[in-house]
């Protein structure tokens, strides 16, 4: 769809020759004989740019810029004056106006200058249309999942998004701990400002506290220039540190320091910068375990976790995959133009029973491949099955199924029980020979009170 221009003004033969040089330059015109004429038209047709003269009979282009709406979305206005009144020019360039043409009128200058117009509303629409894509995406009814963890969830995160407390975000990888960052993030005051996301564990330890706190020229071989880190960069906005349990030991010094006095030092800097940054840290680690071992300092531990939000694993939340499954349809149809209606009731009885070791992601991953490959409209059960790979149980998939049934907690409580005779009470072992992590495998013998010889099991604090 072309720019929408609207040429406002009062001689007709000026105004027809404007209309006519835009309309060759491919813009939908309208033509307006008067100011009050004018805004009738810009509301109608949601006008990209306004080619408007100053001096008219009634309504000058000075008021009309006051009357146009203080937002965004309002178009660019190019104002038209004489060389006598460019001190008029002035006042409605400070009015909003994106720029002014002085008679007599040059085609190529007007055409150039429209043409800039249209092209920063073009921007400048295309930034309002993602921004509110971001934030119907993160807002608090865009989290997929009603049950009742999640809705719990949900429940603390609404509480928190308009303070700017620290946050730490529990919970095993895949589960959707960026997603929750970022929904604080778009509900929040800092809406406006940057999001910015980094992994600890991706940056090489030498390369971490660059990256976090900038440096300055000459700070270390081949520091030729000066640059800003992630944490300047970030003022006014929030701060995702993602596997925080990674954070090198010296790096979460600086970073402690950062949290207490809101300032930042680049290296090889003598100077201190102020920043005003909210962080999210996340982790799929025991952070007390790892201050236990010396791995994490405490005292940042305690500025991190001043709200702690714990993220459940998919087999904790199983009454939300058909959900999930219908929100991943959704996304991949328009990825790869695809037009797939649904799921059969067999493969959305294997996806909800299935163990989910990869959570989110991994469904995320199945649906994607099944969305692009499926032969038919609706997804059936052989456009997942080989996606979905057992557990390398070693024998202990044997489970009997008595004539009457049995519920999947007792199946699940059996297979647990198996796993761990078959691993000789080596809980690691059992934990690897279901595919789970050793964090969830201790959670899953504690909610379901399965006894194990004295030794073997953590301190319940650290499940």
């Amino acid at each position: 769809m072309p720019p929408i221009v609207v040429v406002i003004d009062d001689e007709p033969l000026q105004r027809g020759i404007l209309k006519t040089i835009l309309e060759d330059e491919g813009y939908e015109v309208y033509a307006a004989a008067s100011a009050e004429e004018g805004l009738k038209v810009i509301r109608e047709q949601n006008a990209d740019v306004v080619l408007t003269d100053l001096n008219m009979a009634g309504m000058s282009g000075i008021q009309l810029l006051e009357h146009l709406p203080d937002e965004p979305s309002r178009p660019a206005v190019v104002v038209i004056t004489a060389y006598g009144t460019i001190t008029s020019a002035v006042e409605a360039m400070q009015k909003g106006a994106f720029d002014y043409l002085t008679k007599p009128l040059d085609k190529d200058v007007i055409i150039l200058v429209v043409g800039k117009a249209a092209e920063r509303m073009s921007l400048l629409k295309e930034n309002i249309r993602l921004h509110k894509e971001l934030y119907d995406k993160f807002n608090m009814e865009g989290i997929i999942g009603r049950s009742q963890k999640m809705s719990a969830v949900i429940e603390v995160v609404k509480k928190i998004t308009s303070t700017p407390v620290t946050v730490l975000i529990y919970g095993d990888s895949g589960t959707g701990k960026e997603l929750i960052a970022r929904a604080i993030h778009y509900n929040s005051p800092r809406k406006n400002a940057p999001f910015t996301a980094i992994n600890c564990a991706a940056i090489p330890d030498n390369l971490i506290e660059s990256e976090l706190f900038g440096y300055e020229p000459g700070a270390f071989t081949g520091a030729t220039h000066r640059k800003p880190g992630i944490i300047e960069s970030s003022d006014q906005g929030t701060l995702f540190l993602d596997e925080i349990g990674d954070l090198p030991l010296l790096t979460q010094t600086k970073l402690l320091r950062v949290l207490q006095d809101k300032e930042v030092r680049r290296l090889g800097g003598k100077d201190t910068i102020k920043v005003n940054v909210r962080f999210i840290a996340a982790t799929n680690k025991d952070l007390e375990q790892e201050i236990e071992k010396g791995e994490f300092r405490e005292d940042l531990y305690y500025r991190l976790k001043v709200v702690t939000v714990t993220l459940p694993p998919l087999t904790d939340r199983r009454e939300d995959i058909p959900s999930l499954v219908n929100f991943f349809i959704s996304k991949f149809n328009k990825e790869f133009e695809r037009h797939i209606t649904g799921i059969d009731n067999r493969a959305l009885k294997l996806l909800t029973d299935y163990h989910w070791p990869g959570n989110i992601r991994q469904l995320g991953s199945v649906i994607e491949r099944a969305v692009l490959m499926a032969d038919t409209a609706v997804i059936s059960l052989d456009d997942i099955k080989s996606e979905l790979k057992q557990p390398v149980c070693g024998g202990i998939m044997d489970i009997e199924i008595p004539e009457e049934g049995i519920s999947f907690e007792e199946l699940e409580k059996k297979l647990l029980k198996q796993a761990m005779q078959k691993a000789n009470n080596v809980a690691a072992k059992a934990a690897r020979l279901l595919g789970m992590s050793y964090k969830t495998f201790w959670y899953r013998l504690d909610k379901f009170g399965i006894n194990v010889p004295n030794g073997t099991r953590p301190p319940k604090d650290q499940i």
